[in-house]
């Protein structure tokens, strides 16, 4: 169902249960073909639900708003009013914007294998690493170059419009299709959107192949449980979301939700509950744990960048929204305890890979770890951070661009040789978006903060 094959999903969802602390010892392995029929693997999935918890998993994970909020150092506070100068404040979220851009744009072309999980032995570093020396660009100081001696050895990249022979705006990407989402949906429905009008959102705009993993399982299993010619929330939507979220989705923890948030950070600017809040919201309809820790945490680092005095207080600050029981709170943590600008970059990509190479490429934890320390290891450097976000491999253009838009946000400005190879233009697909100006992005993006935040 969905992105992958039966049994590919059923191994998945073993690992994934193994990683939430359930003891998986005893559970059943099948051969590919013994899952193909619909109630073979039904069977399957629900034998699952019985394993037992392991009594040593140390780590406390609620799911709802309430109880995370409980279980982290977040506190109730009054909205702060910040960027009393209206043209500052347009001026950061034109750098957030254009920022997260560039970043994404950078890791394009690398954001295919051995580049994210690497192979043979090698992380996804070292291939990164080849192939910007195998084109006599490295360290990183631009965008991606078309060719590399490295393409002797089998590499090669992908989306070639994001490649520094040809770029010239930002190209259609999830990383800026669901930034002009959340700015989408906040334009129709405010601060008070639910997260079922999160699903119907995505049903109206996005078309389902431009969905991957847990948003392709939360896209098919939103349509299961909407009625379409009776589209309004019913009163069990909360049940009917959990379902969504959950049912044959292994990838309930992994980066989607993270990579989705950064409007509410942006119409959020210097309020990081109301942004972790939100994220909460468009996350829930695909996430769990972590996987929505993750979004809450990068919406609330975005906002804090638009006023904070220091770039370890942003990543506190995202920390705040994290349970302190979590995994994802440790690997934080751990990060905050040693990256700083002292690190020399390859150094701190291998740390990340030695620390966090356990989880999927794509997985939330390792890659919240590499934008952390990126930003903590940036010295206040636009490119030194971007740049390391893609050196590290894992999900490069998702890094890139979260770590794009916090400095975007925090700086107020973006270099103008990453900036001007984009032509203030980025197409997304989702109509009347598709182009849109980085320029117009920033003032729809005030607009709706100056409606909500009255």
């Amino acid at each position: 169902m969905g992105w992958e094959r039966n049994h590919v999903m059923y191994e998945m969802e073993l690992k994934q249960l193994e990683e939430e602390g359930f003891d998986t010892r005893e559970a059943a392995h099948f051969a590919p073909e013994a899952l193909n029929d619909p109630a073979a693997y039904a069977a399957a999935l629900a034998a699952l639900k019985k394993l037992p918890r392991r009594p040593d998993f140390a780590y406390e994970e609620p799911d709802t708003l309430e109880k995370i909020l409980a279980a982290s150092d977040a506190a109730e506070e009054a909205k702060t009013v910040l960027l009393r100068d209206r043209a500052s404040y347009l001026k950061k979220l034109h750098a957030a914007w254009t920022g997260r851009a560039a970043g994404c744009a950078l890791g394009k072309p690398v954001e295919c294998h051995p580049y994210m999980a690497g192979a043979d032995g090698k992380t996804g570093f070292d291939y990164v690493k080849a192939w910007f020396e195998g084109a006599d660009a490295y360290p990183i100081d631009f965008y991606t170059p078309a060719h590399s001696r490295a393409e002797e050895n089998g590499l090669h990249l992908v989306c070639p419009k994001s490649q520094r022979e040809n770029i010239r705006f930002m190209e259609s990407d999830d990383d800026v299709r669901y930034t002009v989402l959340g700015l989408k949906l906040m334009e129709e429905k405010g601060f008070a959107f639910s997260t079922w009008d999160v699903g119907e959102l995505w049903h109206k705009n996005l078309p389902y192949r431009m969905c991957c993993t847990a948003e392709t399982q939360a896209y098919l299993n939103f349509a299961a449980v909407t009625n379409h010619l009776h589209p309004q929330e019913p009163a069990d939507a909360e049940k009917r979301i959990r379902f969504v979220n959950t049912y044959q989705n292994p990838y309930r923890e992994w980066i989607g939700a993270q990579i989705r948030v950064d409007a509410y950070g942006y119409a959020a600017a210097g309020d990081p509950l109301t942004a972790a809040k939100l994220a909460y919201k468009d996350a829930h309809l695909s996430h769990v744990k972590n996987g929505v820790y993750g979004a809450m945490f990068v919406a609330a680092m975005i906002a804090a960048a638009f006023t904070a005095d220091s770039l370890r207080e942003i990543v506190e600050t995202g920390l705040r929204y994290v349970p302190k029981k979590s995994r994802l709170y440790e690997a934080i943590a751990d990060t905050l305890s040693w990256a700083g600008p002292e690190v020399d970059p390859e150094e701190l990509c291998r740390r990340l890979w030695e620390k966090w190479g356990k989880y999927d490429c794509v997985h939330t934890i390792n890659n919240a770890a590499c934008v952390a320390a990126c930003v903590l290891a940036s010295d206040g450097d636009y490119e030194r951070a971007i740049t390391n976000a893609v050196l590290t491999g894992w999900d490069t253009d998702c890094n890139g661009a979260t770590v794009g838009s916090i400095m975007g946000a925090y700086l107020g400005t973006v270099p103008e040789k990453w900036a001007a190879p984009l032509n203030d233009t980025m197409y997304s697909e989702v109509s009347g978006f598709d182009p849109i100006t980085f320029t117009d992005a920033a003032a729809r993006t005030l607009a709706v903060s100056e409606k909500n935040r009255k």
